[in-house]
This record gives C-alpha cells, structure tokens and sequence, in this order.
C-alpha cells in the first residue's frame, strides 16, 4: 500500500504537467524529488520526522 501511495504522489507532484528535454535532466530532477521525499518532507504519521529520520530512529530502539 505504501508503495502505491508514494507512487501517486509521484504522479501527482512530480510528472503532472511537466516536460523534460533530455533524460539527463529528467533523471536529476527525479533524484531531488526522491531526496526531498525521503530527507526533507515530514509526516504526520511518522509523529513529525521525515522517513529517514523515522527509520533511524526505529533501528536506535531496535538495537
């Protein structure tokens, strides 16, 4: 379910309307986008962290 959701978010935010000349940089702009959903958005769900900060935080408690 995950995995879809990102994946209309994708759609939704990302490719919409947009156009890109080259591969090279649809490509760079994919990987910002990957970046900024991982590193920089925060969630709700995830009590106000961004997934990588969620994840670290979970393997912490795990260890």
């Amino acid at each position: 379910a995950c995995t879809e959701g990102m994946f209309g978010h994708l759609k939704d935010e990302f490719l919409r309307g947009r156009d890109w000349d080259t591969f090279e940089e649809f490509k760079a702009d994919l990987e910002d986008y990957i970046h900024h959903w991982n590193n920089v958005r925060r969630q709700v769900k995830l009590k106000g962290l961004t997934p990588v900060e969620f994840r670290g935080q979970a393997l912490r408690g795990a260890a």
